[in-house]
């Protein structure tokens, strides 16, 4: 993960609803596309976007695609940012 990619990626709003939901427990693509008026591969996208910067995980259910928040995405995040605060 770079810091560019993760702040690209929460840049826009869909991805940032994205991780909300996830925020609340592991989802399908399915699931998370009820929410949203975008198409389901449009979904799965922006799930890319956030697996490649390293916030969400994946892990296959049989069929399905299961997302979750990467704790260790965000806490190299977090870590980064918090730098700011000591300063």
């Amino acid at each position: 993960m770079t810091f560019a990619d993760a702040f690209l990626a929460i840049a826009d709003p869909n991805r940032r609803y994205l991780l909300e939901e996830l925020r609340r427990g592991p989802k399908t693509v399915g699931e998370l596309a009820a929410g949203l008026p975008v198409s389901r591969p449009a979904v799965s996208q922006h799930l890319k976007i956030l697996f490649d910067a390293g916030l969400v995980n994946v892990e296959a259910r049989g069929t399905r695609r299961v997302y979750a928040v990467s704790m260790v995405g965000f806490m190299k995040l977090n870590i980064w940012l918090d730098q700011f605060w000591d300063a």
